[in-house]
């Protein structure tokens, strides 16, 4: 019994360890808000593609991703470094961390400073990296991937005109 006790404590510490990290006020982003984006996730030779919707209110961020038929999938709020489910959908782990890996790759190059000293480099050609995991190459401000190990999203911003 004590073992199977410590086995729970070690895998919920090393859970709490490997999340991605979040400032605490929202930094400036390299687009305006709302923001419609696709995105392309791969995993193990599967593609699924899911659109998201970034919208600010106050210094709130809601965060709402849906499946191609527009079922949500996930909802959460970031406000003050904290994440909070928004609506009756189940907590969604991967969305969350999908989410905070996302809100760096948005995140202008001067406001980089708002994440914790040590969890992030940038490199010489603009490529990112934040702890534990992400790397994030660009293409463009609103074109790049986020890849961690064996998983991986193309992210690409959505034709603003397709919504009118």
């Amino acid at each position: 019994m004590p073992r199977v006790l410590l086995l729970a404590l070690a895998l919920l510490l090393g859970a709490c360890a490997g999340h991605t990290p979040v400032p605490r006020e929202s930094p400036p982003l390299v687009a305006q808000l709302p923001l419609s984006l696709q995105i392309e996730r791969q995993q193990a030779g599967t593609r699924q593609d899911w659109l998201l919707v970034l919208q600010a209110e106050g210094e709130t961020l809601r965060w709402s991703l849906f499946d191609p038929l527009g079922v949500p999938l996930a909802r959460q709020l970031l406000h003050g470094g904290e994440w909070r489910n928004d609506g009756l959908l189940p907590p969604h782990a991967e969305a969350r961390e999908l989410f905070a890996a996302l809100l760096f790759a948005l995140v202008a190059d001067e406001a980089l400073q708002a994440y914790p000293a040590g969890s992030w480099q940038r490199g010489a050609d603009g490529q990112r990296r934040l702890n534990p995991h992400w790397r994030i190459r660009y293409r463009g401000a609103l074109d790049f991937t986020l890849a961690a190990p064996d998983l991986s999203y193309r992210v690409r911003a959505l034709n603003q005109e397709e919504g009118d």
